[in-house]
């Protein structure tokens, strides 16, 4: 009866080695397994981020762009008014300058 009792001892803490085995070999599994989705969801979210952040200067230079058109034609209208209103009085000036030149002639 000894013998039995001391074979289902032994039997039971051979049950408990394998039992405690299995687990640790879960757990190092479970743990490696969210490593990895860690690491997918990680370059999932940094590939989102660069998507965004393309995303994000590529409107920013679209409205840079259209920022510096509308200036540039505010520009171009400004200086067309100014060459108008210059070649308004061109004449005007022309005749000015050549008066005030036979003026200094005479003298």
């Amino acid at each position: 009866m000894k013998t039995e009792v001391l074979k289902s001892i032994k039997q039971t803490e051979e049950e408990r080695r394998t039992i405690i085995a299995a687990a640790y070999d879960a757990k190092a599994k479970m743990i490696a397994d969210a490593r990895v989705e860690a690491e997918n969801m990680v370059a999932k979210e940094t590939e989102g981020a660069k998507e965004y952040k393309a995303k994000r200067i590529a409107d920013a230079e679209a409205i840079a762009a259209q920022k510096s058109a509308k200036t540039r034609e505010e520009g171009n209208r400004q200086a067309d008014a100014v060459r108008a209103a210059s070649n308004k009085n061109l004449d005007k000036a022309v005749a000015l300058l050549v008066d005030q030149f036979k003026v200094k002639l005479n003298v």
